[in-house]
């Protein structure tokens, strides 16, 4: 597995315009993990804006993957909290349906001097852009945070060049 990581990150051409690069890792730490942190900081990337959910399962892993970006000197953009409660389309009452019995990812970042980024909640008009094959975030559809996340995203990564 981590030699096709490495090839992955490391002999593909990935072009002078690339913007992101999303590396969606299982749940869990490993060694593939520390290997995918290891490769992504000798490709001088800007940094890793790292996705959790509010129950303290997820959080233990994010811990992890954190101080693996700091072991390897890769710079930790922030941390958004997905699955953040469930907004009602009909009603618009949000449920908290993963409860953050330890504070969630915003008080992780407080705890590891992190920045949060904010939260994301489960939202069925996600599942219809993908399957519609249409950009969630380019004005298909709107949620409160989403400029706030993309301006903090985009500031956290200019302030590390």
């Amino acid at each position: 597995k981590n030699g096709m990581i490495k090839q992955f990150l490391k002999d593909v051409y990935w072009g002078e315009e690339l913007d992101y690069l999303v590396v969606d890792c299982p749940p869990g730490t490993s060694d593939e993990h520390l290997a995918a942190t290891q490769y992504l900081a000798d490709a001088k990337v800007d940094g890793a804006v790292i996705i959790t959910t509010p129950q303290e399962l997820s959080l233990l892993d994010v811990r992890k993957e954190i101080n693996f970006c700091r072991k390897v000197n890769l710079p930790v953009l922030g941390v958004i909290e997905n699955m953040s409660g469930f907004v009602c389309p009909k009603c618009q009452t949000e449920t908290q349906i993963f409860p953050a019995t330890t504070g969630g990812g915003e008080k992780l970042c407080q705890e590891m001097d992190v920045r949060f980024l904010g939260k994301l909640p489960l939202d069925p008009a996600l599942m219809k852009c993908c399957e519609d094959g249409k950009p969630y975030l380019a004005g298909i559809h709107s949620h409160e945070d989403e400029d706030d996340l993309k301006a903090a995203i985009q500031a956290e990564s200019a302030g590390q060049r």
